[in-house]
């Protein structure tokens, strides 16, 4: 049974990039790259490699552009490209992950206290919450360097160009700050990609459901242009509240100091009213257009194809500002594995546990990274009665804006390993009936990147039961799973010693 408290900090938690640099080169989890590397292409294919065999973050201390020009300044890929840096991002081992999913299902949907024990570990939620307040400086280490107007040039910063065919180079961990026109508090960070126009020119590319949208969106009803600001290189707790799953309406900044365990240090734009990380090595500020876009793509994307070119807003940089000697955070979109299937396999424990309080019968949810991270999904649960895997399909997809992108949900018993595809298939095999236990939903929002459906961001929905059938579910005498007694594995499992014989797992 997990506990109700944070998990307490294995690793350093760091107020900025550089130090979690830091503590990553000194556990071999860093490698750095002397020699020259070309932001064109072969960087994507490094860093693609060395994901795949889970290997270490990389710096690359040249990197080189287009036009043959090496950068002085240094780039960080890969940080996040295994479970273990995801968790050493939030200051705990691997195996923590699952409580602090408990711990901020407890923040969300509170539970009273049984008995002393549980007050008392409950006592570092509400420590953790009080950091839920940013701190405001007025010197801040990521205005150290501060350029504007007609010196603004993108050119001076190493953006990588990913995947041959595309048309520019491509801003790709991008933390795209924004805030609502009448609610200076309603603040947003989202992570949206960015194609690079020109020297002070880019295009902002938000779907129509996530946060900077919708701000934006208000702020054309007004018809004015959006103040923005975009961090590159934040400390891995407000890059990682930027892509976690969180309520519509919170603030990513204020978050980041719950899971940091200290408050949020921000400073005020130099161009634009709105709160940047104190500690942020690269930070752009501007505004988004309400009327202009241009055309953006195509990009290799996380489904692993290109996407189609479409119309986007397009942001004018007022001002760039950074560390000295600022590290500029990069990466790559492309069929999984890559850095965002890994965050969302790494994530799946942080929003299990808030599922199972909404539906208390499931006992394991299972996002499979090879579907793109949100788009499959298997659910083991705890069958009670008939029509129960349906029910739990039809609330699964309304549930989080996430999961009403899940295209296919899988609903087996607590007997079938949701992550073991053999357990699956052989559970789709032997306990579901198309005609009864498919459920199509037509209609309904999709991924907009998903060319697979007929209309762009209007797709279906499929639904499997493969639970065992009960009561009205059939008329049929059920199946009885095949098991050896416990006696006689216990008798073999004796003198398998003496039997000469390979394996010997039960």
């Amino acid at each position: 049974m997990t506990s109700n408290a944070l998990p307490d900090t294995t690793f350093p938690l760091t107020h900025d990039l550089r130090g979690f640099i830091d503590a990553l080169e000194s556990r071999g989890r860093l490698h750095r790259i002397s020699r020259p590397v070309s932001l064109v292409h072969e960087l994507t294919e490094i860093h693609r490699r060395v994901l795949l065999a889970d290997g270490p973050a990389l710096l690359i201390e040249h990197p080189v552009d287009a036009e043959g020009r090496t950068s002085d300044i240094p780039m960080l890929v890969n940080l996040f490209g295994t479970s273990e840096r995801i968790a050493w991002g939030l200051g705990i081992a691997p195996e923590a992950m699952p409580d602090l999913g408990e711990a901020l299902a407890d923040l969300r949907n509170p539970r009273a206290p049984r008995g002393l024990k549980q007050t008392w570990e409950k006592r570092s939620l509400l420590a953790a919450a009080l950091n839920m307040r940013t701190r405001r400086v007025e010197r801040a280490p990521s205005q150290a360097r501060i350029v504007t107007g007609e010196a603004v040039d993108l050119r001076k910063l190493p953006i990588q160009w990913c995947w041959p065919g595309e048309p520019a180079p491509l801003i790709t961990w991008p933390l795209v700050i924004t805030r609502a026109p009448d609610d200076p508090d309603d603040i947003n960070v989202g992570v949206y990609r960015m194609q690079v126009l020109g020297p002070n020119r880019v295009i902002m590319r938000w779907l129509a459901h996530r946060g900077g949208a919708r701000h934006h969106r208000m702020w054309q009803k007004l018809g004015r242009d959006m103040p923005v600001a975009v961090t590159i290189g934040a400390d891995p707790a407000t890059i990682l509240a930027a892509v976690m799953p969180l309520p519509e309406g919170m603030n990513e900044l204020a978050f980041a100091g719950l899971l940091r365990r200290r408050r949020t240090e921000v400073a005020t734009g130099r161009t634009v009213p709105l709160p940047v990380p104190a500690h942020a090595e690269i930070v752009l500020e501007g505004h988004v257009s309400a009327s202009q876009t241009a055309p953006e793509g195509p990009y290799g994307d996380h489904t692993g194809y290109y996407n189609s070119v479409e119309p986007f807003p397009v942001m004018t940089l007022s001002a760039i500002t950074t560390r000295d000697r600022p590290i500029y955070l990069s990466t790559y979109t492309g069929r999984p594995p890559d850095e965002p299937s890994r965050l969302g396999e790494a994530m799946t424990p942080l929003f299990a546990p808030l599922a199972r309080r909404q539906f208390p019968e499931i006992l394991e949810l299972w996002l499979p990274p090879e579907a793109c991270s949100y788009r499959a999904m298997v659910v083991a649960i705890d069958k009670r009665y008939p029509g129960q895997a349906r029910r739990l399909m039809l609330g699964l997809w309304s549930m989080l804006p996430q999961f009403s992108y899940t295209k296919l949900i899988i609903v087996v018993d607590g007997d079938i390993d949701v992550r073991s595809w053999s357990d699956v298939m052989w559970a789709l095999a032997t306990r579901f009936d198309a005609p009864r236990d498919l459920v199509v939903v037509p209609d309904t929002p999709i991924d907009y990147l998903d060319f697979a459906s007929t209309q762009p961001g209007l797709g279906g929905k499929l639904g499997l039961d493969a639970t065992n059938k009960t009561g009205a579910e059939t008329s049929r005498e059920w199946g009885r799973v095949l098991t050896m007694t416990p006696e006689v594995t216990a008798r073999v499992d004796a003198i398998w010693g003496d039997l000469g014989l390979p394996g010997g797992g039960a």
